[in-house]
């Protein structure tokens, strides 16, 4: 994958002070960037693991890489889907439905999103936990935040993966998209601390694992405005929570529809 843009981010400690750090366009400002960056994310409430954290990450390339080529989102919507393997996704959707129909309904029952709609998203963006990424997450999101294109967006972000890190939630070294979205369904750190739910009831929120991650998910869609038992295609009431998810058009488009031949 992967793609971004999950809108919501939002975090109370994301105030216009913790955006103040000096942005930049290449990797030759970033060392003193996270200098900056330490001192405002002290002042936030990161402790000395996140700081850490923060001081070991790496500028990355691959991600400002990736940033500037999301070329997919320009294609149409017939040729978006034949790209991302809409009809395989559907297919395996489901038999995983099938396979587990007790999961899907415990989680239509607790937030109202139906399964082809979870599964669809977890299909998409990771077909299905087989590829969760190939980066570091503190790397890659704070190098987000350091370039200037979309600093703004990335700095809440940056700043929850270091208080993740700092409260154990997080490993240091934990490994996602080139975005720094974690798990089976992509979730920037800002929405992982925000809606993150323990699906499997062991104690622990771990977005690697496959219940946390559709129940946070569908947690993240109720926030968003979902209501139960009403239609989720373009112009229906629930669109708009599944345009919450992802900006592109041609995304929440192909989500929408996937969804509704997983449910048939």
């Amino acid at each position: 994958m992967i793609v971004l843009l999950k809108a919501g981010a939002f975090l109370a400690f994301g105030s216009s002070a913790a955006l103040a750090a000096s942005c930049g366009n290449t990797g030759s400002g970033f060392a003193a960037w996270k200098q900056e960056f330490a001192r405002e994310a002290a002042a936030a409430g990161v402790g000395d693991r996140g700081l850490q954290a923060l001081s070991s990450a790496q500028y990355a390339d691959r991600t400002i890489a990736a940033d500037r080529n999301q070329k997919s989102f320009n294609y149409s919507l017939e040729k978006f889907m034949q790209v991302r393997g809409a009809d395989t996704i559907v297919a395996q959707g489901r038999k995983r439905l099938a396979r587990d129909p007790d999961f899907y309904r415990s989680l239509e029952a607790a937030y109202g999103v139906p399964a082809g709609v979870l599964i669809a998203i977890h299909g998409m963006e990771t077909a299905f936990g087989s590829f969760m990424g190939d980066s570091n997450v503190v790397s890659a999101i704070t190098t987000l935040a350091y370039d200037c294109r979309r600093s703004d967006f990335f700095t809440p972000h940056a700043l929850a993966a270091l208080m993740m890190v700092d409260r154990g939630s997080m490993a240091a070294g934990a490994i996602g998209a080139r975005h720094g979205e974690l798990g089976h369904t992509q979730f920037l750190p800002g929405n992982a601390l925000r809606y993150g739910v323990d699906g499997d009831g062991n104690g622990v929120v771990d977005l690697t694992r496959e219940a946390d991650a559709l129940a946070s998910t569908a947690n993240y869609l109720r926030a968003k405005g979902w209501q139960p038992g009403r239609g989720y295609q373009k112009g229906e009431p629930n669109y708009s929570a599944i345009q919450e998810w992802n900006a592109a058009g041609v995304y929440q488009q192909a989500i929408a529809i996937m969804a509704q031949r997983i449910d048939g």
